[in-house]
């Protein structure tokens, strides 16, 4: 039976919106965090060895789908992510190099000469020390987050729903956006339905192909550890993007329900295990990254989880 005579059921329906949803999810997902490091004119909040594991993830997916001969639209979207990874990166190199640059020019400017007056000497400390710098920053961190005045928790109501309306509707524009891809897709003839016959007949994926889909699982899995040990350790997601992440966790969840809305069958499943448990298994840290976000990220961020 040729794709065009497959009847468009409820599941293939299922399995083709989601995965267009997905599709849309990955495409938009790295915007939210270029977009705060660019407004932070910082990368501070991000780890570079996230960031690097996850390019090595999606180097092997590539190689992977290119050794599978997966379909062009796969392969094309491993592109684009190697490309939008190498964006980010540079980014963020740029901005710590660049701060990093400034802080050292700050630090020996702060350095005072022996002549200098005692009077002028006082008014430098306040400024060079680290201590006194630090208890600056923390100062005006707090007069900005409302916590030096008596209705400083009320006035995070408003910049938290802001925040919380922002990210929902965010989520419903990319969903509604893949849906209806998907549907002028359908209407148009560029996406029907494959029978489970032809995916049996398709012959198994190289051996070579399988295990560098394992290896970009376990990049996938692992990269976000690096994250989550730096939100521990600096107890702040200051300069994430929850947006960044709650895309992440769309994208996974969409792109697994669309593997598994195709069908169930042993030999299906087993030749798509890799994809799934590097999209399924990272939501179980995307879970983790949102408790941290709770916890110890910012007030209007962290009420919008």
């Amino acid at each position: 039976m040729s794709a065009l005579q497959v009847p468009l059921t409820l599941s293939e329906a299922l399995s083709g919106i989601t995965g267009s949803i997905s599709l849309a999810a990955w495409i938009f997902l790295l915007v939210p965090q270029l977009v705060e490091n660019y407004k932070q004119a910082s990368a501070d909040g991000i780890s570079l060895t996230f960031l690097a594991v996850w390019f090595i993830g999606d180097i092997t997916n590539l190689a992977g789908a290119l050794w599978a001969q997966l379909v062009p639209t796969v392969i094309a979207l491993a592109i684009y992510f190697c490309f939008a990874d190498l964006i980010l990166i540079s980014q963020c190199v740029y901005y710590n190099f660049r701060n990093a640059r400034r802080q050292s020019k700050h630090s020996e400017a702060a350095v005072e000469p022996a002549q200098q007056p005692l009077l002028g000497r006082r008014d430098s400390e306040n400024l060079g020390l680290p201590g006194s710098r630090r208890r600056s920053s923390t100062a005006s961190r707090r007069h900005r987050d409302g916590l030096d005045r008596p209705d400083g928790p009320s006035d995070h109501d408003e910049p938290a729903a802001s925040e919380w309306k922002k990210n929902t509707l965010s989520i419903l524009a990319i969903c509604l956006a893949g849906a209806a891809g998907w549907a002028v897709a359908w209407a148009t003839g560029v996406w029907r339905p494959v029978p489970l016959d032809q995916d049996a007949s398709s012959g198994e994926m190289a051996l070579g192909a399988q295990i560098l889909g394992y290896i970009s699982a376990v990049c996938y899995l692992g990269a976000r550890l690096p994250q989550i040990y730096k939100n521990w350790r600096e107890k702040s997601c200051e300069g994430l993007s929850l947006l960044f992440f709650l895309l992440s966790l769309l994208g996974n969840l969409t792109y697994g329900m669309g593997i598994l809305f195709h069908s169930v069958e042993k030999e299906y499943f087993l030749k798509n295990l890799p994809w799934l448990i590097g999209s399924l298994g990272t939501m179980v840290e995307d879970v983790a990254i949102f408790f941290q976000f709770r916890i110890y990220g910012d007030k209007s961020k962290s009420a919008a989880v």
